[in-house]
């Protein structure tokens, strides 16, 4: 794998793109400026980069295009602080710094010849797009692929139509949810969890990757060990406590195990061996 030649040294990039995907989230495609760093630069459906606005800071950010689709960089982001705020100002022919590919990675090899189930909400669904997208590009590797997704409300699901039209044209089982009752809404009311344990995916041969809030993240983990799967057979992603992504800060700790060194991506069994303070 080839990634930027200074982990520590932000490499400049430029915004081709901007697609407003909810009130608070906009999607960057981005590509690096320097043509020989672009055609060299590689990574893994999961692994993240940070993202710098020069004179503000930097924040961590899952790599929401796949691997296979090598026109553009994408990330997704919510404005929830001074650094997405000012990303969020941007518009395409700027310039941000990026550091990557930082963390690991999905384990895609071990789910071929698997059914998998993808459980996000909110901006949740952001790293989990790259893994879906990858593995409809290598459809013939993965069995039945079903997609639970819940937000607060209609506007704020993100990647609706792209995820319609995979339903649509047949290469998705789609479960939309939103968690209150809305007139310009006529699908799925409900909280994911309970969506989940409603649907009851069989565990035998599936993998469930699940990525959301904390809480909604918590009860899923538990829906899933009620349907019977195997904690080695649940993945998730925390990349949202990251910080300076190489280790150095120690500021993503949880005991003695790094989250930007030694995942983002953990299984359920490895969060099980994890200090109760997680």
């Amino acid at each position: 794998m080839s990634s930027l030649p200074n982990p520590y040294l932000p490499s400049l990039a430029r915004i081709l793109e901007v697609v407003v995907e909810t009130p608070d989230i906009k999607s960057f495609r981005v590509e690096l400026c320097d043509e020989a760093a672009r055609e060299s630069f590689t990574f893994e459906p999961g692994q993240v980069a940070q993202l710098s606005v020069f004179g503000t800071g930097e924040a961590t950010f899952v790599i929401n295009s796949p691997p296979t689709r090598r026109e553009y960089l994408q990330f997704s982001v919510m404005r929830v602080g001074e650094v997405t705020g000012r990303l969020h100002m941007l518009q395409a022919g700027d310039k941000l710094g990026l550091r990557g590919p930082l963390g690991n990675h999905f384990p895609y090899q071990d789910m071929r010849g698997k059914d998998v189930v993808f459980v996000a909400g909110g901006i949740g669904m952001a790293p989990l797009r790259t893994l879906l997208l990858f593995m409809l590009d290598n459809r013939g590797d993965y069995g039945r692929i079903r997609v639970v997704y819940g937000a607060r409300g209609p506007a704020n699901l993100c990647y609706r139509q792209e995820m319609e039209a995979m339903r649509d044209a047949g290469q998705i089982e789609l479960i939309l949810t939103v968690d209150q009752k809305s007139p310009d809404w006529a699908g799925q009311v409900g909280l994911v969890p309970n969506l989940l344990m409603e649907l009851a995916p069989p565990a035998d041969n599936c993998v469930a990757v699940t990525c959301g809030p904390p809480i909604m993240i918590r009860y899923t983990l538990a829906a899933l060990e009620k349907l019977g799967f195997a904690d080695e057979n649940v993945v998730t992603t925390l990349e949202r406590r990251m910080k300076c992504g190489v280790g150095l800060c120690g500021r993503c700790n949880v005991g003695g195990t790094l989250i930007c060194v030694d995942g983002p991506v953990f299984t359920r069994a490895q969060l099980k061996a994890l200090p109760d303070e997680f």
